[in-house]
């Protein structure tokens, strides 16, 4: 495939996905510009592992476990992210979405999960965007029934949270 056509491809599907991306960057990041630091280094490991995406799964289950290690890999750095990759003149435009007003009852929740740990966090998200057993299994790397168990758990954790503020 050329380059241009991997290009173009590649954001044909950024873009299709970019609240996908938007939203694993939101809940792991408090400060606005690290939201946007955080979408851009997604961005930069999507595409470095585009050429090699076999498509052996949905694409995006590949877009939210890029995403997910991303985003706990960039907690855990020390350094604020000076290290920027060029790989393309184009970012996908994220206005749209963080121009949008969170009721109250939004933002209760997300703090509520802001308050797991990053695994609870990466199922919940998964969870609440509809995504199947098996996908969160594959994504996390865990069995089915440990997926179950977890989110049940999560909700548990989330009901008492939520209960207690």
């Amino acid at each position: 495939m050329d380059n241009d056509k991997l290009q173009a491809d590649f954001i044909e599907i950024v873009e299709e996905n970019k609240k996908l991306i938007y939203k694993v960057s939101h809940m792991y990041c408090d400060q606005a510009d690290d939201v946007k630091d955080l979408f851009q280094d997604i961005i930069s490991n999507l595409w470095t592992a585009y050429p090699t995406f076999q498509q052996k799964s949905k694409v995006s289950t590949w877009i939210y476990r890029v995403s997910l290690n991303t985003a706990i890999t960039w907690l855990r750095e020390s350094t604020k992210h000076s290290k920027r990759i060029e790989y393309t003149n184009w970012i996908p435009d994220m206005t749209n979405e963080t121009d949008h007003t969170i009721d109250e009852l939004y933002e209760q929740l997300y703090s509520a999960i802001d308050s797991l740990g990053n695994v609870d966090k990466a199922i919940i998200l998964l969870f609440l965007d509809d995504t199947s057993y098996d996908e969160i299994a594959e994504i996390i790397g865990l069995t089915k029934t440990n997926v179950a168990t977890k989110i049940s758990r999560i909700k548990q954790k989330l009901k008492n949270h939520l209960s207690n503020n």
